[in-house]
């Protein structure tokens, strides 16, 4: 077993990671159901590397996530930053011994817990009474009046990623950033997250919650680190990632760099244009440093783009976009927690094991470099009995990384794509060599074809929880099949009317990063580099000196002419 520690960083990635974790906690309660799809007990997935076991001091055995996850103070609603498994820590006022006048005590009232996270201490108060409940109909008809109140309640009033999270914490994984006084709108560039890392003790704080959980690993194969990549929090995660790579030399990094959709601001002034561009260029060049791996996820629009278009989303919902994020890391992710089978068995609900370090390898090859690699998800995908399924799996890959190039060919392209839960003839789950043989059709008639590409595949859907956002069109089915006519009613549908779905997801290493790489080196020379630049000032203020950001500059130059010798000249010229 090979363990994999997660980390997030920012409210943002805490949104993705609070829809992940729900997940893998659907999958464990899924496994454990005795009517539930065979699929689900047989998903060849080894939980263990993302959770780990434990004990209470009440000797009670609990199973969490191995994650820190760090924000800002006040961003975790009602839940208590210990969690709920292990108890609340002391909250009372210790004796004052150098003070001798009165003392006195504000405290504000904790937040209520929302109609879904109620439910579900609800649900744990009163387990087994409700599987003994002898009124089976009556029960059914109060639990699902319920969800629809839950559902309706979660689309209008999600304010915190704790709204929804269904799993159980460690104590040492939530780390709240106290004592920076100052609103989370107003923690808004690099410079305040770097400060924010080294002053009051929070680098030693948070490194040693992430030492807490890589010591008690055996054989640890890597971390997974989403993190927000604008405002304050990407200064966290650089100097986060910077401590990381000095302190675990040998444990590859995969970097996911998330953020939400861009909401309209009307403004006549330059400055935040300025600001946004050259925050963009010294994050994702601080970031990308010390990731093995970067995968940049966030489109400008959701709604608008090609990857909705069997979804309804509302992009100025956080807990929207997060969920077909932290969809898409779900399904890339899933070779790195596979059972690899043993050569005497056949492969029959998974096959394409790789881990983290075996990943990297296959996406960097022996000539390129450059370690940036484009997301691309079909959410969901068609099935394999539709005809026009092997022309149509390519081409439903849609992206998830802006500022990407489209029909871009390129020889040299490396890929790994994973893909699970397809429905077949008769709507059941295709086998893996169905799948195998569906995808290696599809590329023997697609007229671009990469170098070299890595399959990973599945019969294990995606599960879909009672706290996923109403996202699916009218044209997706009860367990995520494409229907030829739209259903009527709603034109977005919840978990109550979807229950599984399958996905495709890919990583790719090729040219098609390009744009996304060489409009962050034009807006760190326009901005911050050439004479004169508009954002000369910025620069001081966020702390950085003329050398680092040249510096960064020289990186991405070298990340762009890795990919394209021929660019460099031109690039120079802006």
């Amino acid at each position: 077993m090979r363990e994999i520690v997660t980390i997030q960083v920012g409210n943002y990635a805490n949104f993705v990671g609070s829809h992940f974790w729900n997940f893998q906690d659907e999958l464990l309660g899924l496994g454990d159901t005795p009517d539930s799809s065979q699929v689900f007990k047989d998903h060849s997935l080894n939980m263990d590397v993302l959770y780990r076991s434990g004990e209470t001091q009440q000797g009670t055995l609990t199973y969490t996530p191995r994650l820190v996850s760090v924000d800002f103070q006040g961003s975790l609603g009602s839940m208590s930053s210990r969690g709920t498994l292990y108890g609340e820590a002391s909250s009372g006022l210790s004796d004052v011994v150098t003070w001798t006048g009165r003392v006195t005590a504000q405290a504000s009232e904790p937040l209520k817990r929302n109609l879904f996270l109620q439910s579900l201490y609800e649900e744990e108060q009163a387990n087994e009474s409700l599987n003994n409940c002898l009124d089976t109909g009556r029960t059914e008809t109060r639990n699902e009046i319920q969800a629809t109140d839950i559902i309706e309640c979660l689309e209008n009033n999600v304010k915190y990623w704790t709204d929804f999270a269904k799993v159980h914490y460690h104590p040492q994984s939530l780390y709240e950033l106290n004592g920076l006084w100052m609103d989370i709108q107003d923690f808004n560039n690099y410079g305040m997250g770097r400060d924010a890392f080294t002053g009051l003790q929070h680098g030693e704080e948070i490194t040693e919650r992430l030492r807490f959980f890589i010591e008690e690993c055996d054989h640890i194969q890597g971390l997974q680190f989403i993190t927000n990549d604008a405002g304050g929090f990407s200064g966290v995660a650089g100097e986060f990632l910077e401590n990381i790579a000095d302190d675990y030399t040998n444990i590859p990094v995969l970097l996911y760099c998330v953020r939400s959709p861009d909401l309209p601001v009307r403004t006549k002034s330059q400055r935040p244009t300025v600001s946004n561009s050259l925050h963009d260029a010294i994050s994702f060049s601080r970031l990308s440093a010390f990731g093995k791996l970067i995968v940049p996820i966030g489109l400008p629009s959701l709604t608008k783009s090609k990857a909705s278009r069997f979804l309804s989303i509302e992009d100025e919902k956080p807990f929207h976009s997060s969920a077909v994020y932290a969809s898409a890391i779900h399904s890339i992710s899933l070779p790195l927690r596979m059972e690899r089978p043993s050569p005497s068995v056949d492969l029959i609900n998974a096959s394409g094991a790789a881990d983290m370090s075996e990943l990297i390898q296959m996406l960097a090859g022996q000539a390129r470099q450059n370690m940036v690699t484009t997301l691309d998800v079909a959410m969901p995908p068609p099935s394999l009995s539709g005809n026009h399924f092997k022309q149509s799996l390519l081409e439903n890959l849609q992206p998830l990384t802006p500022d990407t190039g489209e029909d871009i060919e390129d020889l040299q392209a490396l890929e790994t794509i994973s893909i699970h839960g397809v429905l077949g003839a008769g709507g059941q789950e295709s086998t893996v060599s169905e799948v195998n043989d569906a995808v290696q059709a599809a590329y023997e008639n697609a007229v671009r074809r990469p170098r070299f590409s890595h399959l990973s595949v599945s019969r294990c859907p995606l599960p879909i929880p009672l706290p996923f956002p109403s996202i699916f069109g009218n044209l997706v089915g009860q367990r995520g099949e494409l229907l030829e006519t739209p259903i009527v009613g709603p034109s977005s549908r919840d978990s109550l009317d979807v229950h599984s779905i399958p996905m495709a997801a890919r990583l790719r290493s090729s040219t098609a990063i390009l744009p996304f790489l060489e409009k962050r080196l034009h807006n760190l020379r326009r901005y911050g580099i050439q004479q004169g630049a508009l954002g000369s000032g910025l620069i001081k203020d966020w702390g950085f000196g003329k050398d680092e950001i040249e510096d960064m500059g020289e990186t991405l130059s070298k990340m762009v002419f890795t990919l394209n010798p021929y660019c460099e000249e031109s690039s120079d010229t802006d």
